[in-house]
């Protein structure tokens, strides 16, 4: 239709973030709207590289942010949504009404504002934001249209430029001192630091042993219950310790506790066998516990991990898809609060399931701890002023969705339960050993006596410190004080002091957020980015630091210490929070942090006033006295100085799967000493008069040749070049000579391999010769194994001792073969029909991707489908692949080439 003739057909046009919601609020919406997606920013930042040319020696050059007039950024359409803008503008051109629906956070302002921006609009513009997509929603929705909001946005594009300029200028550092390709970000950098410093409290931990005794007791009175166990809590009156008495380093830090150690416990619990026990005292307390207030979007992280096992980025992926289709309300949210209908729906369904004592007369109210609870304006729930049951929805949700949803759900109906209760029984038990001494013993245990909450949910909670210490017994007998007990049993219990336990994703989650760093939205990506970057990895559900992250974070406390300070972080947050209340201003607050002001410093001046950092130290560690490790470009590796006498220091690698703190001064003297010297000198080359050496490397032990540095005389000899003018030029550094290496057998070692066998190593590859077409084939040992190479074509041989006594025919004989895809055993063929008499090489039959095919080795043919293996003949093998062979090569079908559109 030419533009003059198109008409406004009326149409509402409704842009969302993405696909999925945008299917779900159009079949709400029905008729007379329009709704599409931008599918995320249609904007951003480019990569200063990306710049035009008159910008790049300008004040934006740097950033892609004009950081001379006002920090004002640089934004161009992605590249990849280039047809999504046209396509937005295309529908704009038929919409009377412009309703820009994306999510109500700030990120989802920042990309309505964006919107507007580049579609210009000349239509109405609505701000329209919603916490679920049901209708019910949606059409309050539509009765509080609103414009957008400008301090969110700014909140949001100040979050987006810090992060530019912190990343900008502090990962070049990272790359010219430690290692290219790594990076520092205001969060992730943080997040980083706590794993690190984490798993240097448990490399500084020192364990301490202590023992106490557990007694099996029953009543002497059959009828007060049955027998149970107490443990020791006092000797002679003094407390005995337990795993919090003793600090880091094992020393016992309370005064009067009393440390048993195996010798006196084992006396003790041998005192006290036939001693005659009795309660001392009976301390009844009643129990009450609340339930968890409904989820945010950390909270929902952790108990994701904790009760299902799944990662931040799993849980907000799933979170995102129920979300979009309806099932949950917004999942980025920093509030547990809910709506009305949610409180009513709760109490509600919570009467109906469980019953009306279930519910308490008054409504609970859930606060959070963050006054600009800004990601969104309730808690996660289900969607809908009624909830739907997990068995409702169980046949419209894949597995995980599900479990997730049921998790939601749960979480969602025990907030408005009544509280469990019961009661606590504490018992002390008394007894005089034979020694004299006086023993007294403990027991507790909990009895619900109304569930409340705890017939719908119960929170998990992360693995601590001590645990043995603090653990419960279960239901105890009816006692009262005086009551005589028999001991069944007494022992001898021995335990150890346990280090800080590791981060997992749920408990640094919570750490970051009880720290006020970062927000809860960004979590999931923030671990990700550290365990993309190498930071970090996963053993089992622990997060364990690799060294370079002991580097990296080494780099920043020393250099960059504002940066990676908590409560510095925390502050940067708090900023952000009074952006996007408007009772700050962007410019001021960038200012302030990068150029800085009287009071402190910016990022700026700390950048340009660095000195001298020295990479050594950066990357060097101290583990035992004499040894350090280093971490170089291919890995960690611990270093010695020699022997008296030798230049290189003696190295050993360190294995990739050992954590930091299991490399104990103990394991690098063991390291050292299994993987021998660094280096041994084999001897000289005859025929270059190269010293060769064999060495420990990275990837197993290998030889090498030593390529010695030119001298001075030969530096002096070299040729002179001169300049146009006549001047001479300044001598050039000689190019360095690659030396050769070699990887030793798995039958060699370090200590054993010869001058011999080193020379034969470095003579590889062995070239055997070349076949019919003139393609050259040699053979070598790769990190696979030995294998046979003809241009692109490999082929593996059976043992290394083969690369030096294969010969061209037995490889020639191995390219005749189909290659073997992957490391497969090969399967031997179905039928054999000898020699073909053209190519005379072997005919077989053998099993392929699309059934039976003939093959020489050189041209295949699929065995007809009328014949079968049995019926197949020498001649008619023969006669298919002669017809095979003057067919040619097939083609390959064209490319098809879409018509052009019309004008």
């Amino acid at each position: 239709m030419p533009a003059k003739a198109r008409e406004k057909t009326g149409k509402k046009l409704v842009i969302v973030e993405s696909p999925a919601k945008s299917k779900t609020i159009a079949g709400y919406l029905g008729e007379g709207f329009e709704v599409t997606a931008s599918v995320g920013h249609i904007r951003d930042l480019p990569q200063p590289s990306d710049l035009p040319a008159e910008l790049k020696k300008t004040s934006v050059g740097k950033f892609a942010v004009d950081i001379e007039h006002g920090f004002e950024p640089y934004y161009v359409v992605s590249p990849g949504k280039k047809k999504t803008v046209s396509e937005l503008k295309s529908l704009l051109k038929d919409a009377d009404e412009l309703y820009l629906a994306t999510d109500g956070d700030r990120e989802g302002e920042a990309i309505a504002w964006h919107l507007l921006e580049v579609l210009k609009p000349k239509i109405p513009v609505h701000r329209m934001t919603f916490s679920e997509i049901t209708p019910e929603s949606l059409q309050r929705a539509l009765n509080e249209l609103r414009d957008i909001d400008t301090d969110l946005v700014d909140a949001q594009e100040t979050r987006r430029i810090v992060d530019r300029l912190f990343g900008y200028e502090l990962s070049p550092v990272l790359w010219r001192k430690i290692k290219a390709g790594l990076s520092a970000g205001r969060v992730q950098s943080v997040a980083t630091r706590l794993v690190v410093e984490r798993e240097r409290e448990r490399m500084a931990f020192r364990s301490a042993s202590y023992w106490d005794l557990l007694a099996t007791v029953e009543p002497l009175e059959a009828a007060k219950g049955g027998s149970f166990k107490a443990k020791l809590a006092q000797v002679d009156g003094d407390r005995v310790a337990t795993g919090r008495d003793f600090d880091d380093r094992g020393a016992l830090k309370t005064r009067g506790a009393v440390h048993l150690d195996e010798a006196a416990a084992t006396a003790l619990a041998e005192a006290l066998q036939g001693a005659e026990f009795a309660v001392r005292s009976v301390e009844n307390k009643p129990y009450t516990r609340r339930p968890a207030a409904p989820f945010t979007t950390s909270t929902l992280q952790q108990e994701a991990a904790r009760k299902l096992g799944f990662s931040a980025r799993t849980t907000m992926s799933l979170a995102q898809r129920l979300y979009e289709n309806g099932y949950i309300t917004y999942m980025r949210t920093d509030s547990p609060a809910l709506s009305d209908q949610a409180v009513n729906a709760a109490r509600r369904q919570a009467s109906e399931l469980y019953g009306p004592e279930y519910v308490p007369q008054s409504r609970r109210v859930y606060k959070g701890k963050s006054k600009n609870a800004q990601e969104a304006h309730e808690a996660i729930r289900p969607a809908g002023d009624s909830f739907r049951t997990p068995g409702q929805v169980r046949s419209q949700l894949g597995n995980d969705e599900y479990r997730l949803y049921e998790l939601v759900w749960k979480r969602t109906v025990a907030s408005q339960m009544e509280d469990a209760r019961g009661s606590t029984s504490t018992v002390r038990l008394g007894a005089t050993a034979s020694d004299g001494r006086d023993a007294v013993f403990t027991a507790s245990g909990t009895v619900i006596t109304f569930p409340g909450f705890l017939a719908a949910y119960e929170e998990g909670k992360d693995a601590g410190r001590n645990e043995q210490d603090d653990a419960e017994g279960g239901r105890l007998p009816n006692l009262a004080e005086g009551d005589a007990l028999t001991p069944q049993e007494v022992t001898a219990v021995g335990h150890e002091t346990s280090p800080p336990p590791r981060y997992t994703e749920a408990s640094l989650v919570a750490e970051l957020e009880n720290r006020g760093i970062g927000r809860p939205s960004t979590y999931a990506a923030t671990i990700s980015t550290i365990m993309d970057r190498g930071y970090v990895r996963k053993r089992g559900s622990a997060l364990v630091p690799s060294w370079i992250a002991f580097s990296v974070v080494k780099l920043l406390e020393d250099h960059f210490r504002d940066y990676v300070d908590y409560d510095f972080t925390a502050e940067l947050e708090q900023g952000l929070d009074r952006i996007a209340a408007g009772e700050a201003k962007r410019t001021d607050w960038l200012n302030g942090f990068y150029y800085g002001d009287r009071h402190e410093t910016g990022l700026s001046t700390v950048v340009n006033d660095l000195g001298e950092i020295d990479p050594r130290v950066v990357n060097s560690i101290d583990i035992a006295d004499g040894i350090t490790l280093r971490v170089g470009k291919f890995g960690p590796y611990l270093e010695r100085a020699g022997e008296e006498g030798a230049e290189e220091p003696q190295r050993a690698n360190v294995p990739e799967d050992l954590a930091p703190d299991e490399l104990t001064a103990e394991k690098a003297v063991e390291l050292m000493e299994t993987q021998g010297p660094g280096e041994r000198e084999l001897g000289q080359d005859p025929e270059t008069g190269r010293t060769i050496v064999a060495r420990e490397g990275r990837y197993g032990a290998y030889v090498t040749e030593v390529i010695p540095e030119p001298t001075a005389e030969e530096l002096a000899n070299q040729p002179v070049e001169y300049y146009k003018n006549g001047k001479p030029k300044p001598p050039k550094k000689p190019a360095k000579i690659k030396p050769r290496t070699g990887s030793l057998f798995k039958s060699m070692t370090v200590d054993t391999v010869t001058l011999q066998d080193a020379l034969k190593l470095l003579s590889l590859p062995r070239v055997l010769g070349t076949d019919a077409e003139g393609n050259e084939i040699t053979v070598q040992n790769g990190r696979f194994g030995p294998y046979l190479k003809k241009g692109t074509d490999s082929r593996s041989i059976g043992s290394e001792e083969e690369i030096f006594t294969i010969t061209l025919e037995q490889a020639l004989e191995i390219y005749a073969q189909p290659k073997q895809r992957g490391r497969q055993a090969a399967v031997p063929p179905l039928a054999e029909f000898g020699v073909d008499p053209v190519s005379e090489k072997n005919i077989v039959v053998k099993e392929g991707r699309f059934g039976p095919y003939i093959t020489d080795g050189v041209t295949n043919i699929t065995v007809p489908r009328s014949t079968t293996i049995e019926q197949l003949t020498r001649e008619q093998a023969i006669e298919l692949l002669k017809e095979k062979r003057a067919k040619g090569p097939a083609k390959k079908p064209a490319t098809r080439r879409k018509a052009a559109a019309k004008k």
